[in-house]
Protein backbone atom coordinates (compact mmCIF):
# COMPACT_ATOMS: atom_id res chain seq x y z
CA UNK A 1 0.00 0.00 0.00
CA UNK A 2 1.22 3.49 -0.82
CA UNK A 3 2.54 5.62 2.00
CA UNK A 4 1.11 9.13 2.12
CA UNK A 5 3.40 12.07 2.72
CA UNK A 6 2.54 15.50 4.05
CA UNK A 7 2.77 17.93 1.14
CA UNK A 8 4.13 20.58 3.50
CA UNK A 9 7.17 18.36 4.02
CA UNK A 10 8.02 17.98 0.33
CA UNK A 11 6.61 20.92 -1.66
CA UNK A 12 7.99 24.46 -1.75
CA UNK A 13 5.74 26.89 0.16
CA UNK A 14 4.58 28.68 -3.03
CA UNK A 15 3.57 25.44 -4.71
CA UNK A 16 1.85 24.19 -1.55
CA UNK A 17 -0.20 27.38 -1.37
CA UNK A 18 -1.25 26.95 -5.00
CA UNK A 19 -2.27 23.31 -4.49
CA UNK A 20 -4.23 24.30 -1.37
CA UNK A 21 -6.28 26.72 -3.48
CA UNK A 22 -7.61 23.76 -5.48
CA UNK A 23 -7.56 20.80 -3.13
CA UNK A 24 -7.10 21.79 0.51
CA UNK A 25 -7.66 18.78 2.74
CA UNK A 26 -8.04 16.36 -0.19
CA UNK A 27 -5.91 13.32 -0.92
CA UNK A 28 -4.27 13.59 -4.30
CA UNK A 29 -2.54 11.04 -6.48
CA UNK A 30 0.33 12.56 -8.43
CA UNK A 31 1.34 10.21 -11.27
CA UNK A 32 4.95 9.77 -12.28
CA UNK A 33 5.86 11.43 -15.56
CA UNK A 34 5.93 9.03 -18.52
CA UNK A 35 4.65 6.21 -16.34
CA UNK A 36 2.93 4.52 -19.27
CA UNK A 37 4.55 1.22 -20.16
CA UNK A 38 4.07 -0.83 -23.31
CA UNK A 39 1.26 -3.37 -23.29
CA UNK A 40 2.09 -6.37 -21.11
CA UNK A 41 5.34 -4.97 -19.74
CA UNK A 42 4.10 -4.60 -16.16
CA UNK A 43 2.19 -7.89 -15.94
CA UNK A 44 4.81 -9.95 -17.74
CA UNK A 45 2.37 -10.93 -20.52
CA UNK A 46 4.64 -9.48 -23.20
CA UNK A 47 7.61 -11.54 -22.00
CA UNK A 48 5.47 -14.67 -21.70
CA UNK A 49 4.23 -14.30 -25.29
CA UNK A 50 7.79 -13.79 -26.49
CA UNK A 51 8.82 -17.03 -24.74
CA UNK A 52 5.83 -18.87 -26.22
CA UNK A 53 6.62 -17.59 -29.71
CA UNK A 54 10.24 -18.68 -29.34
CA UNK A 55 9.05 -22.17 -28.32
CA UNK A 56 6.85 -22.26 -31.43
CA UNK A 57 9.78 -21.30 -33.68
CA UNK A 58 11.98 -23.89 -31.95
CA UNK A 59 9.38 -26.65 -32.41
CA UNK A 60 9.02 -25.69 -36.08
CA UNK A 61 12.80 -25.87 -36.51
CA UNK A 62 12.66 -29.35 -34.97
CA UNK A 63 10.24 -30.39 -37.71
CA UNK A 64 6.78 -29.90 -36.18
CA UNK A 65 4.09 -29.18 -38.77
CA UNK A 66 1.91 -26.10 -38.61
CA UNK A 67 -1.05 -28.34 -37.83
CA UNK A 68 0.83 -29.89 -34.89
CA UNK A 69 1.72 -26.42 -33.61
CA UNK A 70 -1.91 -25.33 -33.95
CA UNK A 71 -2.98 -28.23 -31.72
CA UNK A 72 -0.13 -27.86 -29.22
CA UNK A 73 -0.43 -24.10 -28.72
CA UNK A 74 -4.18 -23.70 -29.42
CA UNK A 75 -3.62 -21.07 -32.09
CA UNK A 76 -5.00 -20.54 -35.56
CA UNK A 77 -3.17 -21.35 -38.77
CA UNK A 78 -2.64 -17.65 -39.50
CA UNK A 79 -1.29 -16.97 -36.00
CA UNK A 80 1.26 -19.76 -36.29
CA UNK A 81 2.31 -18.54 -39.75
CA UNK A 82 2.85 -15.01 -38.42
CA UNK A 83 4.92 -16.27 -35.50
CA UNK A 84 7.18 -18.48 -37.59
CA UNK A 85 7.86 -15.69 -40.04
CA UNK A 86 5.17 -16.05 -42.67
CA UNK A 87 3.56 -12.71 -41.90
CA UNK A 88 2.34 -12.31 -45.48
CA UNK A 89 0.66 -15.70 -45.49
CA UNK A 90 1.45 -18.58 -47.79
CA UNK A 91 0.17 -19.92 -51.05
CA UNK A 92 0.37 -23.40 -49.50
CA UNK A 93 -2.90 -25.13 -48.80
CA UNK A 94 -4.06 -25.24 -45.19
CA UNK A 95 -5.09 -28.86 -45.46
Amino acid sequence: MARYQNAADILPAELLAEVQRYAAGEQLYIPRPNERLPWGARSGARAELARRNERIRQRRAEGASIEQLMQEFHLSYDSIRKIIGGKNGSSRSRG
